[in-house]
């Protein structure tokens, strides 16, 4: 059955992927491309009178805002896809009595603000000519750091949720649990420390709309994989347990 689940997780990945590069085409390059003509421009600027020759691409814009994009978002889509439906296997009947249509869903939410809000909260996304080179490494280890931090203070919540939860019943028990994440959430954005390597010159409206397409590229992928996952999950273990009582009864 872990098989037949983690096809179709695969299979919602895509179809997500499809609608992911759509998203991206349309919102998310137009951004950077303002972004790459503004380093162009500090770059001259940096070296006037200098002719500046451009040195051939290993991969032109065009690749790279067609099949570029278009095969990197459908395989990273798909292998989150593959994962998501992992997750779903351990998960389903052990968060409650819920369908697997409103596990699906709950789980996408949740990847979602685990994986993605916490994490941009902090270390929002940046497009080309914002951060320094050098640092891109530190950079990377703190958002990275940030996400493990957000999966854990959700594993943290939901285990403090479940064992509230003969106490204070199901709707007092999520709202502490969501306490309990709230506030080592909190915490580790107040202690990490922040980075800030926007050049001053950089204009605002495009590191706004580079940042809101990119949370909205991961709310396109997420939703789609919670909403078009339920339905497959449902049927396979439909299927599963019609053959389990045809087993029994034979």
């Amino acid at each position: 059955m872990v098989r037949s689940l983690l096809i179709r997780g695969m299979l919602a990945g895509f179809l997500a992927g499809l609608l992911v590069f759509g998203v991206a085409r349309i919102l998310g390059e137009p951004p950077v491309d303002r972004a790459i003509a503004f380093e162009e421009r500090l770059m001259k600027a940096a070296h006037p009178g200098h002719e500046h020759q451009d040195e051939p691409e290993l991969v032109s814009r065009d690749t790279q805002r067609g099949i570029g994009l278009f095969t990197g978002v459908v395989v990273y889509a798909t292998a989150f896809g593959g994962l998501f439906a992992l997750v779903f296997a351990f998960a389903y009947g052990r968060i409650g009595k819920l369908s697997p249509r409103a596990t699906s869903a709950l789980l996408a939410a949740a990847t979602f603000v685990a994986l993605v809000v916490v994490p941009d909260i902090k270390y929002p996304p940046n497009p080309p000519a914002v951060g320094a080179p050098d640092t891109i490494g530190d950079r990377t280890a703190l958002f990275v750091g940030m996400i493990v931090v957000s999966i854990a203070a959700m594993m943290i919540a939901l285990a403090a949720g479940r064992r509230l939860l003969p106490q204070l019943g199901l709707w007092n028990a999520s709202l502490a649990g969501g306490g309990v994440f709230l506030l080592l959430v909190i915490a580790a954005q107040l202690l990490l420390p922040a980075v800030d390597e926007v050049p001053e010159q950089f204009p605002a409206a495009v590191l706004w709309q580079f940042r809101i397409a990119s949370i909205g590229i991961e709310a396109v992928l997420w939703a789609t994989i919670g909403l078009a996952f339920g339905p497959l999950a449902e049927a396979v273990l439909r299927r599963g347990q019609r053959g389990q009582w045809s087993h029994q009864r034979a």
